[in-house]
C-alpha cells in the first residue's frame, strides 16, 4: 500500500498566551507544561502525561479551575489523549479547556481559538466533518479579528480548514485557502521557513490528488529544497518530501526519478528511525512497490521481505500492516509464477485479516481475490470459481451496489476461458450497469482530468467485449453486440457530454457555480464513505439526502442537466435513423482473449433502421493502418498525396498484401451499405487522423461522392444533439496576427482567466504552412478580410482581431462575465500539437530542446493555438507583467463558455490532432471546444498550406451564407470544388467537419 506522507493538520499548542501575573505557581505550571511538550515532541507520551498531571494538580489547587494555567494543562492533556488515540477522553479535556478559556478570556481571544482549532482536528479524525468545519470557521474568524490577516496563526487556520476540505474531497474550496495561507507565510515568515515548506507540501499534495501533476511538481520540489536548507537532509520531514515527490513521479511514469528519490528517502529513514522501525518499513515497501510496477522482481523481493520482517518484529504477526506485507509478497510470487509460495502467503494474510478485520473489510476481500486468481492460474477452476462467488456475496453484503467489481470481472474471465457463454453474458450485463453507475456518480464530482483517469480503469472491459466478439459466434453470444453498442455509447458520449453541459451551464451563472461546488463536495464525501464497508460508513443517509437536494436545485438552474445525465441505448439511436441512413460506431480494442496478445483490432458496430440488432464487423489489425500512416515531417506533402490518391496504394508491412484505406475501412462494410446514402459515424483510435470524405474509391470518385458522411463524437448525438441558442447573429474573426510583441502598446482589455505560468524553451522550425515557426501569415489577413465581406453582406455583425489585437486576452474575454459567445468563431493562426512524450517512437517536428508543453503529462496542454505576442513565450523569454503569454492551450479553451457558438473554424495546422485516449477519443482542441459548448468544428489533420486554406475557407462561407446551404453540405461542396479545379489532396483534404 502506498502512503502519502501529507504534512497536514497542525496540532501545535505553542504560541499560547498565559496570564501576566508573576507568581510561583504560574511559573511552576508553565515550566512543567514546557517539559511535557518537549517529551511529546520525543513521542514519550507516558512520561509527558505524568509531568502534565503534576502541572494540572498545582494549577487546580493553587490557581483554581477557572484559571489560564489550569486551562493549559487540560488542553495539553487533551492533546496527549489525542496522540494516544483515545478520542473520547481527548474530547472531554479539550471541551473542559474550551469552557474555561471562554469564561476567562471570552470568545474573541486567540487562546480560545486554539481550543476550537484542536477540537476541530479531533472531529476530523473521528469523521465528524460538520462539527469540524464549524469550529475551524469560528477559529479563523476570531484570529482574523484579533490578530489580522497577516498573522501566522491566521495562516494556520486557513491551512487547517483547507486540510478539512482536502480530506472531505472538496478540492475547490481547499485550493484558495492553501494559496492564501502560502502567501501569508511567505510574507510574514519568508520562504526559508519549515512552516512555509509544510504549506507548499500540502498544496502539492492537493494538486497531486487532483491529478494536476504540472502544478504539484514545482511545489513539492520547492518544499524539499527549503526543508533541506532549514532542517537538513537527516530529517524525517525532508524524507517525507522525497517520498511524496517519488510517488508523484511514479504516477507520472518517470520511474528513474522515482527510484532515486525512494532510495534517498529510505537511507534517511534508516538513519533517523533505525532499520527496525515501522516508518522505515514504509520507505522500503514503497521502493519495493515501484520495482514491482517496473517488473524488476529481483530487486522487489528482498525489499518486500525486509519490510515484512520489520513489521513482524515491531508490530507482531497479528497486525494489518504485517498482513499487508504478506499480501505484497504473495503478489510478487504470483507475478513470477511461483504459485505455491504465493498461495501460502495469501492464505496466511487471509487468516490474519479475518481475525483482526473481519470478513467484511475491503482488505480481506482483496486477499480472497488474490487467492482465487492464483487458483485460476494453477488450473484449479472449481476452487477459484467458488471463491469468486463467495467473494461477490461478501462484497455485495459489505458494500451493496457500490461494491468493487473485481470479483465479477475475474469470474467473467474464468467463464470465458471455460466457454460457459450462458453464464458469461448475464454477468457482463450486470458488470456493465454497475460500472456505468460508478462512472455516472464520478462525473458529478470529479474534475475532467480525474474523470479521464478514472474511466481509463474501465478501458479493459471494452477490450474484453471486442475480443469476445471476435472469438465467439453470434449463436453463442446473442446479445453481446447489443451490450457492446450500449457500452460504446456510454463510454464515447456520456462523459464528454456531461462535462460540456455542466461546464458551460455552470460557468454562465455564478449562483449555479456555487451550487455545483457544494454538490461536488458532498459527492466526494459520499464516494469516500461508499469505499468503506457498510458497517463502517458514517452519515450516509444524511449525505445522500443533501446531495440529492442540491442536485435537484442545480437541475432547476441548468437547462439540459437531466438530459446530460441520461444514458442512451442502441434502440434509441436506431429509432432516430431515417430510411437510407446508417449509424456506425468504429471500435478499436486490444485482443486479450482467449490469450493476451499485443495485437489491436479495429471493427465496427453497424446500425440500420429495422434491423434486429447492431451488426459487429471486424475490419483490420492496427498495424495495417499504422503502417499506412507512418510518415516523417519532411515528407508531409508526398505522404498525404500518396494516402489520398487512388493510383497510389499506400504503404503496408512487409510480407503483407498492399492495401489502401478504402480496402481497410470500407470494403468490409460495402455489402451492408446497399441503399444507404447518409452515414453518421464516430471514429476511434487512429481513424481520428483520417479524412474519410477524401478516401478515393476510383480515379474520379471519393467516399464523399457516394455517401453523405457526417462525423460525430458519438452516435449518441442522434438522440441528444448539441443545442445552440443563436441569441445573436455575430462573428469574431482572428487573423493576420503578429506573433512578436509590440511593447509600445499596453492592452486595456481586462483579464478574466488565469495566465499560464510556465518558463518555456521552444525551438523554431521553418515552414510556409500554418504551423512550425511562428512567422506572420499574410494569407490569414486576406482570409479574414474576405470572410468579413461575405459575412457583412449576409447580415452578420463581425469583429476583427488582427495584428497585435489578436491576443490571448481578447480570446478569453469571449463569453466571459455571462456574456453571450458569438455565433461564429473563426481563428486563422498557427497551431501546435505535441504527442505524448511517454509513447514509444514519439517524434515531433521540433528539435531536441524539450519544451514544457511537449513534456506535459496533461494532453490538453500539448495542443493549442498561438496568439499575438506568442513568440516571446515560445522562445523562453519573459512575458509582459500581468499579461497572458500568447500560447492558448486546449485546457484553457475548455474552461470557457461557448455554448451560444454554432461554428468554430480552426484555420490552423494540426488542430484536429491530439492524444488519443481509449474510448474518449482525441484529447486536444477538438475536445476543448466541445466541452466549451460549440456545436460544429472545422479542424485540420496536417500542416495545411496558407494560400489554399484561405481559398477553401472563403469558398465554404460563400456556399453557407450566400448560397444558403447547411454547414455540412457547404463544407463538402467547398472541398469538392477545390478538388475539381485540380488541387491535390494535400491542398484540400486537410480539414474535417465534426458535429
Amino acid at each position: 500500500m502506498k502512503l502519502f506522507l501529507v504534512t497536514a493538520i497542525l496540532l501545535s499548542t505553542f504560541c499560547m498566551n498565559g496570564q501576566t501575573i508573576d507568581s510561583v505557581s504560574i511559573k511552576q505550571v508553565d515550566s512543567l507544561i514546557k517539559v511535557s511538550k518537549a517529551l511529546i515532541s520525543k513521542q514519550d507520551y507516558e512520561k509527558a502525561q505524568e509531568i502534565n498531571a503534576d502541572a494540572e494538580k498545582i494549577a487546580l489547587e493553587k490557581l483554581g479551575r477557572y484559571s489560564a494555567e489550569y486551562a493549559k494543562s487540560c488542553f495539553n492533556k487533551g492533546l496527549l489523549y489525542f496522540l494516544k488515540g483515545k478520542y473520547v477522553e481527548a474530547e472531554k479535556w479539550y471541551l473542559e479547556s474550551k469552557e474555561i478559556r471562554e469564561k476567562v478570556f471570552g470568545k474573541a481571544h486567540p487562546d480560545y481559538a486554539w481550543c476550537l482549532n484542536n477540537l476541530a482536528n479531533l472531529y476530523i479524525t473521528i469523521g465528524d466533518f460538520e462539527k469540524a468545519e464549524s469550529l475551524h470557521l469560528e477559529a479563523k474568524t476570531i484570529r482574523e479579528k484579533a490578530l489580522g490577516k497577516e498573522h501566522r496563526d491566521y495562516a494556520r487556520s486557513l491551512n487547517n480548514l483547507a486540510t478539512l476540505y482536502f480530506f472531505t474531497g472538496n478540492y475547490e474550496k481547499a485550493e484558495p485557502l492553501y494559496l492564501e495561507a502560502k502567501n501569508i507565510r511567505e510574507k510574514t515568515l519568508g520562504k526559508e521557513n519549515p512552516d512555509y515548506a509544510g504549506g507548499l507540501n500540502n498544496l502539492a499534495s492537493l494538486y497531486s490528488r487532483m491529478g494536476n501533476y504540472e502544478k504539484a511538481e514545482p511545489f513539492f520540489i520547492e518544499a524539499k529544497n527549503i526543508q533541506e536548507k532549514t532542517l537538513g537532509k537527516e530529517n524525517s520531514d525532508y524524507a517525507g518530501s522525497l517520498n511524496n515527490l517519488a510517488i508523484l513521479y511514479e504516477n507520472m511514469g518517470n520511474y528513474e526519478k522515482a527510484e532515486s528519490l525512494y532510495l534517498e528517502s529510505k537511507a534517511i529513514s534508516e538513519k533517523v528511525f533505525g532499520n527496525e522501525h515501522p516508518d522505515h518499513a514504509i520507505s522500503i515497501n514503497n521502493l519495493a512497490s515501484l520495482y514491482l510496477e517496473m517488473g524488476n522482481y529481483e530487486k522487489a523481493a528482498p525489499l518486500f521481505l525486509e519490510a515484512k520482517n520489520i513489521k513482524e518484529k515491531t508490530l507482531g504477526k497479528e497486525n494489518p500492516e504485517y498482513a499487508g506485507g504478506l499480501t505484497n509478497l504473495g503478489i510478487l510470487y504470483y507475478k513470477i509464477g511461483n504459485f505455491e509460495v504465493a498461495e501460502l502467503m495469501q492464505l496466511e494474510a487471509l487468516a490474519i485479516k479475518e481475525k483482526i478485520l473481519g470478513k467484511e473489510h475491503p482488505d480481506y476481500g482483496l486477499s480472497l481475490n488474490n487467492l482465487a486468481n492464483i487458483y485460476s492460474e494453477m488450473g484449479k477452476h472449481e476452487k477459484a470459481e467458488q471463491i469468486y462467488l463467495n467473494l461477490e456475496v461478501i462484497l455485495n453484503k459489505a458494500f451493496g451496489d457500490e461494491r468493487p467489481l473485481y470479483a465479477i470481472e475475474n469470474l467473467s474471465d474464468l467463464y470465458a476461458v471455460q466457454k460457459r457463454f450462458s453464464e458469461l453474458e448475464p454477468l457482463l450485463i450486470k458488470k456493465m450497469y454497475l460500472e456505468q453507475a460508478k462512472i455516472s456518480d464520478g462525473a458529478l464530482f470529479l474534475s475532467e482530468r480525474e474523470l479521464a483517469s478514472y474511466i481509463s480503469t474501465f478501458q479493459k472491459n471494452g477490450d474484453r467485449l471486442g475480443a469476445y466478439m471476435l472469438d465467439l459466434s453470434s449463436a453463442k453470444a446473442l446479445y453481446l453486440n447489443e451490450l457492446y453498442y450500449n457500452h460504446v455509447l456510454f463510454q464515447k458520449g456520456f462523459l464528454l457530454y456531461s462535462a460540456a453541459r455542466l461546464n458551460t451551464a455552470v460557468l454562465s451563472n455564478p449562483e449555479s457555480e456555487a451550487i455545483n461546488l457544494r454538490l461536488k463536495g458532498y459527492r466526494r464525501r459520499l464516494a469516500t464513505e461508499y469505499s468503506k464497508p457498510i458497517s463502517e460508513r458514517k452519515a450516509i443517509s444524511e449525505l445522500e439526502e443533501k446531495a440529492n437536494d442540491i442536485e435537484k436545485e442545480l437541475a432547476r438552474f441548468i437547462v439540459g442537466y437531466v438530459e446530460a445525465a441520461r444514458q442512451v441505448k442502441w434502440q434509441e439511436v436506431q429509432r432516430a435513423l431515417k430510411k437510407g441512413e446508417a449509424a456506425i460506431e468504429f471500435l478499436h480494442f486490444k485482443v486479450n482473449f482467449p490469450v493476451k496478445t499485443d495485437s489491436s483490432m479495429y471493427a465496427v458496430l453497424l446500425l440500420k433502421p429495422g434491423t434486429f440488432q447492431p451488426k459487429f464487423i471486424p475490419l483490420f489489425e492496427e498495424k495495417s493502418l499504422d503502417s499506412i500512416l507512418q510518415t516523417k515531417g519532411e515528407r508531409r506533402l508526398e505522404y498525404v498525396n500518396d494516402l489520398y490518391t487512388f493510383s497510389s496504394r499506400g504503404v503496408s508491412p512487409v510480407q503483407e498484401k498492399r492495401r489502401s484505406l478504402v480496402e481497410l475501412i470500407f470494403k468490409p462494410l460495402e455489402k451492408e451499405l446497399d441503399g444507404i446514402t447518409t452515414i453518421y459515424y464516430s471514429p476511434s483510435g487512429l481513424l481520428h487522423r483520417i479524412n474519410l470524405d477524401a478516401i478515393p474509391v476510383s480515379e474520379t470518385e471519393t467516399l464523399a461522392d457516394r455517401y453523405n458522411l457526417v462525423e460525430l463524437n458519438s452516435t449518441r448525438q442522434l438522440v441528444i444533439p448539441t443545442i445552440v441558442k443563436n441569441t445573436t447573429n455575430d462573428a469574431v474573426l482572428f487573423g493576420g496576427i503578429r506573433y512578436d510583441v509590440d511593447t509600445t502598446l499596453i492592452s486595456n482589455q481586462p483579464i478574466f482567466a488565469t495566465r499560464t505560468e510556465s518558463q518555456l524553451s521552444f525551438n523554431q522550425i521553418n515552414s510556409q504552412s500554418r504551423g512550425g515557426s511562428w512567422d506572420y501569415l499574410p494569407g490569414t489577413e486576406r482570409e479574414v478580410n474576405a470572410i468579413e465581406k461575405i459575412m457583412t453582406s449576409g447580415g452578420i455583425k463581425t469583429t476583427l482581431k488582427k495584428g497585435y489585437d489578436g491576443t490571448e486576452e481578447a480570446f478569453k474575454n469571449i463569453g466571459a462575465n455571462n456574456a453571450s459567445s458569438p455565433r461564429i468563431l473563426h481563428i486563422a493562426t498557427h497551431g501546435y500539437f505535441f504527442p505524448d512524450p511517454k509513447e514509444k517512437n514519439s517524434k515531433t517536428i521540433f528539435g531536441d530542446d524539450e519544451p514544457v508543453f511537449k513534456l506535459s503529462d496533461h494532453p490538453m496542454l500539448r495542443s493549442g493555438l498561438i496568439m499575438a505576442g506568442g513568440n516571446i513565450t515560445w522562445k523562453g523569454e519573459k512575458t509582459l507583467e500581468g499579461r497572458e503569454d500568447g500560447v492558448l492551450t486546449a485546457y484553457e479553451i475548455s474552461q470557457m463558455n461557448l455554448s451560444n457558438t454554432e461554428l468554430v473554424v480552426l484555420s490552423a495546422c494540426e488542430t484536429g490532432l491530439g492524444t488519443i485516449q481509449g474510448n474518449e477519443g482525441v484529447y486536444g482542441l477538438q475536445r476543448a471546444f466541445k466541452i466549451a459548448g460549440a456545436k460544429y468544428l472545422i479542424m485540420s489533420l496536417w500542416q495545411v498550406p496558407d494560400k489554399q486554406t484561405s481559398l477553401l475557407m472563403t469558398t465554404f462561407y460563400k456556399k453557407w451564407l450566400e448560397n444558403k446551404m447547411n454547414i455540412s453540405d457547404a463544407f463538402h461542396a467547398a472541398q469538392k470544388e477545390l478538388r475539381d479545379i485540380g488541387l491535390d489532396p494535400y491542398q484540400w483534404a486537410g480539414f474535417v467537419l465534426v458535429e
